[in-house]
């Protein structure tokens, strides 16, 4: 089992998605993943939702801050100092959005940037909320993937900013950040025509075939078919309020 109690600094930790309609998308995901919702209050208005499968905390869901925006999937990578990740996000080009902020009741500090492309992307310094406590099993994230317009600026930002070891990915023209001991963390690849600059959150599941198709039953909508890579087989879909993201059936999974 992924099962996780704590992240070293530089590993993806999180992901939450922020949506128009609370309720609409809570029983999207509820039916979708089983996800079970556990909403409160963060400052006496705002409320964000943990959500839970089989007892750990796998994703987060809020209603949206500040200026109108597409529904959309974030990430956050842990950190030991929001505050020098944010100064070494603006020294290496990047624009600091939001932080570094205290969330109350102690559940840790995070901020938000954009990378010199445009991608959004955050920082999490865990207090009692260390991020995601299952992985890698289906129905919570396994990967996060950058869709870049210019992959070197990308590697420069990122291994600056984090700390990544950047390799070649295999059998593409795109690219694999490491840790300092070879561990695959994320990665990155061109970004198509019309694809937008953003990191995509990829979901593990049993069956992608099965599960693309649920997605369709619950409104949602296909953007890339089921199709083989070389992990399996994966597909991206949509919520019904647009917010993308991957699903993917490993290689030992039967679909």
């Amino acid at each position: 089992m992924g099962t996780r109690d704590a992240y070293e600094a530089g590993t993806p930790c999180w992901v939450d998605v922020a949506v128009d309609d609370v309720g609409g998308a809570t029983s999207f995901y509820r039916q979708l993943f089983g996800w079970e919702p556990e909403a409160s209050e963060v400052d006496g208005v705002t409320i964000y939702t943990n959500l839970r499968l089989d007892g750990s905390l796998v994703a987060g869901l809020s209603g949206k801050m500040g200026q109108p925006m597409p529904d959309a999937w974030s990430l956050y990578v842990a950190t030991d100092d929001v505050a020098a990740t944010l100064a070494a996000v603006t020294g290496a080009g990047g624009q600091v959005m939001v932080g570094p902020e205290d969330v109350p009741g102690g559940a840790g500090t995070f901020g938000v940037f954009a990378d010199p492309n445009g991608a959004i992307c955050g920082a999490w310094r865990a207090g009692n909320h260390h991020g995601a406590g299952l992985v890698n099993e289906p129905g919570t994230f396994v990967w996060n993937e950058l869709a870049s317009p210019d992959i070197d600026r990308s590697v420069a930002f990122y291994t600056s900013v984090f700390g990544w070891e950047a390799t070649p990915s295999d059998g593409g023209d795109g690219t694999i950040f490491r840790d300092g001991t070879g561990r695959e963390l994320c990665g990155a690849h061109p970004a198509g025509p019309g694809e937008p600059t953003f990191w995509s959150i990829w979901f593990a599941v049993e069956g992608c075939d099965s599960t693309v198709a649920r997605v369709g039953e619950l409104g949602g909508q296909v953007l890339m078919a089921p199709t083989d890579m070389s992990f399996g087989r994966g597909a991206v879909v949509a919520a019904p309020g647009g917010a993308a993201f991957g699903v993917a059936a490993m290689v030992d999974a039967d679909d």
